[in-house]
Formats: C-alpha cells, structure tokens, sequence
C-alpha cells in the first residue's frame, strides 16, 4: 500500500500545468468544405521534428491545443481517406493564442476506391504476442456466449463436458477488455453473449506485464463499442424450434434469448451499456458401467438413464469514459452476470456382486436414483481507472478492480425401489456455498526510451473465497435431515500477491521484440474444518520474451518464451469428500502445490492476397501438475481426488489459415496437435503414472456469399481421442450450418442455425470418458441432444452525422 500511495502522490504532483500559450483551428475537405470530425492533429517541432502532442478534432472539426510552451512548431493532420496534411505554425512569441483557422484536406482517391471494394475482413489477425479472430464471422456462434465463439478457435477445445481448454490445458487466465477475471474460466465465458463481443484474442505467449496466472496463457475477449463521434443500438433475439429429439427426458429443452446494446461516443465521453438473457437447455442421455473389487467381491452396476440439463443467465455491462484533456481519461465500469444450471440425471442401476472364488452371485439389486446437481451464481466486477500523459509522452496509469462471486449449489441424491418407484431407499442432500471477494490496486508507468518503450509497474492483489459444505442424510423412520460431519465442511482460503515488473518493448529495422522480468511474492492460508491453517509462501521469477522478424512484407517469423503458475482453488484444497452424485466423491489435497509452467514457441506467419496462414511449434512443461485422479471409497462409490501428478510434457503443432478462394468463398481452418505425457506417482507412490498419447484437434469453417445479402456458412468442430492420467476420453465432434440474410440495407439481420448436425449417421455431440486402476474400471458414454434448430434476429441501428461515416484513423492511437 506505500509503494500505491506514494505513486498516487507523484500523480497528484504531475497534473499542475504551466501556464503556455493556445493553438486553434479546425480541419476541412477542400472540395466540400464539411468538416472533418475527430481527425488526428499532431504537434511537431519545427527544430527536430520531435512529436510533442497530439489530439482528434470535434464533431465540428475543430482542435485545440492548450499550454503549449513558447517555440517553433508545425501541425500535421491525418485522415483515413485523405492525403495527410501539414501546416506551419508563425512564430508566436509573447502571444497567449494562435488561430491556425481552417487547414483543408484533400481526398485521396485511391485509398477511397480501397475502402470501397474491399472484401471481406479476415477471420484471423496474427501479432507478435497473439492471435486475434473476429467473432461475428462465426455464424454458429450468434446467440451463443463467449465459448460458443472460443471453440472455432484453433488453441480452444469444448469438451462434451463444457470443458474448456487452451493447447491441451485447462488452467488459463480470462481479460475481459484487458481486466482480469478471477472467477472460474467456464463459468465467465458461459455469461458472457456472443453478440456483443467484438474480438477474441488468445495470447499463448503472454509478456511480463500480464499476470502469470494461468499455465496455458490468456484469453482476452474484446467487446464492441463505438466509432468516434456515432451513436449506436443493437438487439438481438433468439427462437429455438421445438427439439427432435427428447430421449424420454422429464421436461422439454427450452431455448430463447435476447441481448441489446447501446454505445455512445463523442469528443469527451465513451458509454456503453448492455444486458442480455439467454435459456438454453439441452436434452440428453447417459449409460455407462462401473465396478470395483474388494476382498475378492466384484461388484458390477451398469446404468442407463436420462442426462439432462437446465441453463439459463442474464448479464448486465456498462462503462463510460472521460477525456476532459488529451492528457488525462477517466474511466469506470461494472459487470454483473448470473448464471444457473440444472443437471438431472435419472439413471436405472442394476448392482451385483460376485464372489471371485466361487463365481457365485451373493447379491443383486435392481434400484432407481434421481440426481439433480444445481449450481448458480452471480459474478459482479467494478473497476475505475486513471491515464495521465505528460508532456514528454510518458503515461502514468492507476486502476482498481473488485470482484464478487457468489457461487451457490444444491444436490439432491434420491434412490428409488425399481420399477415401481415408490419405496425410498435413500434420500441425501448436498447444500453448498463458495463465495469468492477480491480486489486488486495497481500503478503502471511508460515511456518511449530510444526506438522503444518501457513499461514499469506494481501491483496488489487480495482474493478470499470461502466454502460451507453439507450433507444432508434422510432419516427414514424420523423423516429428518441429519448432517453427515464425515462429508461436511467449512473452508477458506486467502491468497494475497505483490507483484512488480519491468518490460522493453522496440522494433529495431525488422526486428520486433518485446522482453521483460516480473517478481512476485505470493502467500496461500487455507483452513479446512478445525485443521490447523496450512501456509505457503512463494517468492518467484516470471520473465518472458517475444521476437518477431519481418523477413519481406508478407512473410514474418516470430518466437516467445513465457513463464507461468496455476495457483490452486478451493475445490482442489478441501481434504473433506464431498458427495458429488451416487457414484462418486470428491475431495482434494490442503497441501496442494501450485503448477508451475514453462511455455515456449516458435512459428511463422505468411499473407498472401488471398489470405494468410500461420504456423507454430510450442512446448509446454508443468511442474507440479494437477490431475483429478480415482480411487476406490467402497464396493458403489469410487473416489474422486485432486492432487499433484508429478511432471506434464507437451510438444504441439499449431496451424491456422483464413483464405478467399473467390470473391463469393471463403474458407478458414485451424488446427493443433500435441503429445502429452505425464509421469510422476499418485497416493504416496501407491500408484505409478507414465501415459502419453498424441491428440489432435480441428476448427474449420467455410462460408459461401451466394448474394450480397445472403450467406451460407458451414463449420466443423473435432477433438480426438486423448489419454487422461487413468484412463481415455474418446472422440468429440460437432458439426453446424448456419444460413444468415440481411435486409434493410443490412440494418436487420436473420440467420438460421442448425447446431450438432446428426441425422443418426455422426455420432455427433457425444463422448465416451473412460478410467480404470487396479481395483476398479468405471466407463460412461455421454448423449446430448443433436440437430438443434435455433433462429435469431438482429437489427442495429447507427445514428450517425456524414461527417462520421469514414472509420477513425489509428494514428491517434499508435501515435499519441
């Protein structure tokens, strides 16, 4: 807190102005005379060309630049569309303002003619630290959340589950427009609506100034906000027709929505505000077989029954900005989503046990459990941040974020007589709280050195998330609930990180880099029941390095090396069982060591006219690695244990490619395959672990503009087979095809998706998981519901003055 408020004092110290001189004057086109607004004025002196200052101009054209000290200078204008302009400025000594008047702009032609035809944008940009793909050219994704628009991505998979995992890995850090979100990756991305996310940008490689968090990199999702000087409204609604298929499912799947977002932008302020809704249930079955042996008895229970789930969320965002002065932006904005989801589970169980040594039956029971597992919770985020610019154009920049999670479950485990359902056998509950508080206090500071930037900072970051536990065991003679301690808990864990970092950023001819080093000292106290509070202190070294080489204009290589840490939750911590469902418990280790991960990579990317594409070899190295291991509990119950693995190797291959085959066809497909290996021994070195295996993952898409207007556009989603650290997941595939038309001069937008494209001849949208020990093998296949029909409905309406109409410029941003 010292090192915050003696920045918070140097900042106060730097706002007082010298009282200078005032430059005025407003930009034109020459041939109409129409004012040129929010065009990029930079201040030059006349002596060296050195930039002093820069600013856009106001919806009426006009700039303003103010304090200015005494001296030569001369004004440079630049439009996207216009030829840029320059204009010297008199000497204007012992004068307090100098009015410039009009400086007109002549319109270029040729740039004009470009933005008129061009194509289409591409689906994937290609940076020296990321990868960034559009999300509104993903059709399948409309209506969605933020994992509908992530899984066409090449690094991301989605497994039947809603597992989510970048290059093999599960652990990865999530921005939300640069801000990171503590809160459970899977969790965030499902609130999130598709509609109103602009970007999606995977940073596989991330610099030094990131938090490490995360041991396969970052996902940033950009959402969309206005042009300088427009006003614009968004809505969207979603239909789904009623489903095929229904599997004898309790309930019909229910699916509808609708998002709505309205940005307002002028010279001085930025809002945005945006809520959404969205129901999006999915039918499904499940069967699978499980048995255990124990003192020379095996016992078998297959099972077959329905899997199905209730989902629904709503999300409310919003944000403004304020430039009172090119030198300072205020800024603020909150995120508040919840999300609710009901998995029911209804399964039929045959048991029965064999004597190994006689091969004799000595028992068998045929019985009926209905297991619904439902989670919620509400995740609301503020923050409200500070920019200042000095004069020398370093920028001193101070921010706050907050955080709260209220994550809430209830599983309800009821086993029924079989088939006449009427005699309870057993009834249990599972009541759970695990709330989440952090907040964090930073302080960042650049400034150009040589060809360069150098960018310095510190920051505080504090999380506790707590955790109450239940189970709730019916009494069947008195009809009340009692509390089972041997399954019951109460939990904390507080995290609490000091952190400072240092990073260089230049391009030196064709040589672009960015290297840097950050330090953090880290503590973990976490409690369980009446344990003693374990404690961990860490004090690491995080560098990291990014190159990228510009061989000729179309051809570049690039390279990164990135150090990062996977800190440990609460579920992975608690020692305590908790009774996930009939079969299983779950539990963790309090001793639990963080993963540590050393990522590196090395690609090339090559453009072309047509398109571009892009190559990358990367390695990953996990100490410590986390894995969610099996062990049997008793002869029905096998149980579920985090803990560390020992060491996970993994070399991949990373290939993507957007190409316009024809002015009507484009085609984008991404890839990744990888050998991972684990070794390392589980249980006190019980159980020896030494797998590996190759996987491989496919995201394509190809999409036909049959008439400016209307668009067919047909997508693939493969993950292979994959080995896990006691078993296999098999394959997962889920093909989509979606028809999209525009009307009213593209204002209002209808597109029809057919999602988990089956017909009975895939096997699509369904995955087998498998894992087996030495005492037990457990194998579930898992059926979720396919050819999905869902239409949605978009109008945007832009309130915009023809002065606005041509996108800004960027020399605002790479300039000033």
């Amino acid at each position: 807190m010292k090192v915050f408020t003696f920045t918070l004092l140097i900042l106060l110290t730097s706002v007082i102005y010298v009282q200078a001189q005032t430059i005025t004057g407003s930009v034109a086109d020459r041939q109409t005379k129409q004012p040129l607004a929010y065009c990029s004025v930079a201040l030059f002196k006349s002596l060296d060309s050195t930039l002093v200052t820069g600013l856009l101009t106001s919806e009426k054209g006009a700039f303003k630049f103010e304090n200015v000290a005494f001296g030569s200078y001369y004004l440079q204008t630049q439009y996207i569309g216009y030829n840029k302009a320059k204009a010297s400025i008199p000497d204007f000594s012992g004068q307090n303002l100098m009015e410039m008047g009009l400086i007109a702009m002549d319109a270029d032609p040729r740039t004009l003619q470009e933005l008129n035809v061009s194509g289409q944008r591409q689906t994937l940009e290609n940076k020296v630290d990321r990868q960034v793909y559009r999300a509104d050219t993903f059709l399948s994704s409309q209506g969605g959340t933020a994992t509908d628009v992530l899984k066409n991505t090449p690094s991301v998979t989605v497994s039947s589950e809603g597992d989510i995992t970048l290059r093999g890995s599960s652990g990865f850090l999530v921005l939300i427009n640069g801000r990171p979100v503590q809160t459970d990756a899977a969790t965030i991305l499902n609130q999130i609506p598709a509609n109103t996310i602009e970007n999606v940008e995977v940073i596989t490689s991330p610099s030094a100034r990131f938090d490490p968090d995360g041991k396969s990199g970052i996902i940033n999702i950009t959402t969309k906000a206005a042009l300088a000087g427009t006003r614009s409204f968004a809505a969207n609604v979603q239909g789904g027709l009623p489903a095929i298929y229904r599997y004898d499912n309790l309930h019909n799947p229910l699916r509808f929505g609708g998002d709505a977002t309205l940005n307002i932008r002028s010279e001085k302020w930025d809002l945005s505000l945006s809520g959404n809704y969205l129901r999006n249930d999915i039918a499904g079955q499940r069967s699978g077989d499980v048995n255990t042996t124990i003192n020379n008895v095996f016992t078998s229970f297959p099972s077959d029954g329905e899997r199905s789930f209730i989902r629904y969320n709503n999300t409310a965002r919003g944000s403004v900005s304020f430039t009172p002065r090119s030198s300072d932006t205020f800024s603020a904005g909150f995120y508040t989503g919840y999300r609710s989801q009901s998995r029911r589970a209804d399964i039929v169980y045959n048991n029965t046990k064999t004597d190994l040594a006689t091969g004799s039956v000595v028992g068998r029971i045929t019985y009926f459990n209905s297991n619904v597992a439902r989670k919620s919770g509400r995740i609301t985020l503020g923050n409200l941040d500070y920019t200042h610019t000095f004069g020398n154009k370093s920028a001193l920049a101070i921010s706050g974020l907050v955080e709260n999670a209220g994550m809430d479950g209830l599983t309800t485990n009821i086993n029924l007589t079989e088939p006449s359902r009427n005699v309870v056998l057993q009834n249990s509950r599972n009541p759970s709280e695990n709330p989440l508080n952090a907040f964090r206090l930073k302080a960042d500071y650049s400034i150009n050195v040589g060809s360069g930037k150098l960018e310095t900072g510190y920051q505080y970051r504090n999380q506790v998330q707590k955790g109450t536990f239940q189970y709730l065991d019916l009494n069947l003679e008195t009809g009340f609930f009692n509390i089972i301690p041997e399954f019951s808990s109460n939990t904390k864990v507080t995290n609490q990180v000091h952190s400072v970092y240092g990073q260089y950023a230049a391009k030196q001819a064709k040589l672009e880099y960015i290297a840097g080093l950050r330090y953090e000292y880290s503590t973990r106290a976490f409690t369980a029941g009446r344990q003693d509070t374990r404690n961990l202190d860490l004090s690491n070294l995080f560098p990291s390095l990014n190159l990228q080489y510009q061989f000729t204009k179309t051809l570049r290589a690039r390279g990164g090396y990135s150090k990062r840490v996977q800190r440990a939750t609460n579920s992975e911590l608690n020692p305590f069982p908790e009774r996930e469902h009939s079969e299983t418990l779950e539990s963790g280790d309090p001793d639990i060591l963080p993963e540590f991960i050393d990522l590196s990579e090395l690609g090339i990317v090559k453009d072309f006219k047509e398109g571009s594409v892009f190559a990358t070899v990367y390695n990953q190295r996990i100490k410590n690695v986390v894995n969610r291991v099996n062990s049997v509990y008793n002869d029905t119950i096998l149980n579920r244990i985090y803990t560390n693995a020992g060491l996970a190797t993994s070399w991949g291959l990373e290939a993507g490619s957007t190409l316009n085959i024809a002015k009507w066809w484009q085609f984008y497909a991404g890839g990744n395959v990888y050998h991972y290996k684990i070794r390392g021994a589980l249980f006190n070195n019980e159980v020896h672990v030494n797998t590996s295996s190759w996987i491989y993952a496919i995201n394509a898409n190809t999409t036909f503009k049959f008439a400016p207007t209307f668009q067919l556009q047909a997508s693939l989603n493969y993950l292979s087979k994959r080995v896990t650290a006691q078993g296999e997941d098999s394959r997962f595939v889920t093909p989509h095809l979606s028809a999209r038309k525009t009307f009213l001069k593209g204002k209002l937008a209808a597109t029809l998706q057919w999602q988990n494209v089956d017909l009975g001849l895939i096997g699509s949208n369904k995955q087998r998981i498998t894992t087996f020990g030495k005492d037990f093998f457990t194998t579930t296949n898992y059926i979720q519901e396919t050819d999905i029909f869902l239409l949605n409905v978009s109008y945007n309406l832009n309130q915009t003055s023809k002065k606005a109409r041509l996108p800004a410029s960027e020399f605002g941003e790479r300039e000033f």
